[in-house]
């Protein structure tokens, strides 16, 4: 009897988050670091866009293998939201296992993350790209072995002096930025909806530049 609800709980343990059309599933991995202390950091903006489409959703996040990971549903689309755990520097590893775990096509990864070079605010949203010196884009595309893969660069501006650049990146948002932020990460949520729902070229019309 103990044995058959291990196995039991072992099943359910492997059952997908997503199911359904796979063509309709949906990964979406913001990117940071985990601990209190880069809660609010620049560098942080891909955790901290997901945790607001999550709140305005009512989702609960579950820890599970490298990351902490929730599934939004929306007119028959599942995106499976994921912030790793393995730190900025080694976010392919667990972009790489939910995709296979999910069984969700490369075309349907979006990796959320800031931009130095974008204005503060700025969307900026490709199909394909270099990792433009950002580490845990780098670690992505040699984990995927490919550069083919949907980005969201959110820009965080590059107003920092020279041989700053750290203290910039993992310090945390100014007095006018904390401001304007409600409004962008609104519009960020939006944009990620609208690649599950409208596509990625027309997400990139819309977005780009807002």
């Amino acid at each position: 009897m103990l044995s058959f609800f291990r196995n039991l709980f072992s099943t359910k343990q492997k059952q997908p988050y997503t199911e359904g059309d796979p063509m309709k599933k949906f990964l979406i991995a913001g990117l940071g670091n985990i601990g209190p202390k880069y809660h609010n950091t620049r560098h942080n903006i891909g955790f901290k866009i997901l945790d607001h489409l999550a709140e305005e959703n009512n989702l609960t996040w579950q820890t599970e293998k490298l990351g902490d990971i929730t599934l939004h549903k929306k007119k028959g689309r599942s995106f499976l939201l994921l912030k790793p755990s393995t730190f900025m520097n080694l976010s392919g590893k667990a972009v790489r296992y939910w995709l296979e775990k999910e069984k969700i096509s490369l075309e349907n990864l979006l990796v959320v993350t800031d931009d130095l070079n974008l204005p503060f605010g700025t969307i900026r949203i490709k199909t394909k790209g270099s990792d433009g010196g950002h580490n845990g884009l780098k670690d992505i595309q040699n984990t995927l072995q490919t550069t083919k893969y949907n980005r969201f660069r959110f820009g965080i501006s590059d107003e920092f002096s020279k041989g700053r650049q750290v203290d910039y990146v993992l310090g945390e948002w100014n007095e006018a930025e904390d401001k304007k932020l409600p409004e962008r990460l609104e519009k960020a949520a939006k944009a990620i909806e609208s690649f599950g729902l409208a596509g990625i070229n027309n997400t990139m019309n819309t977005f780009n530049g807002n």
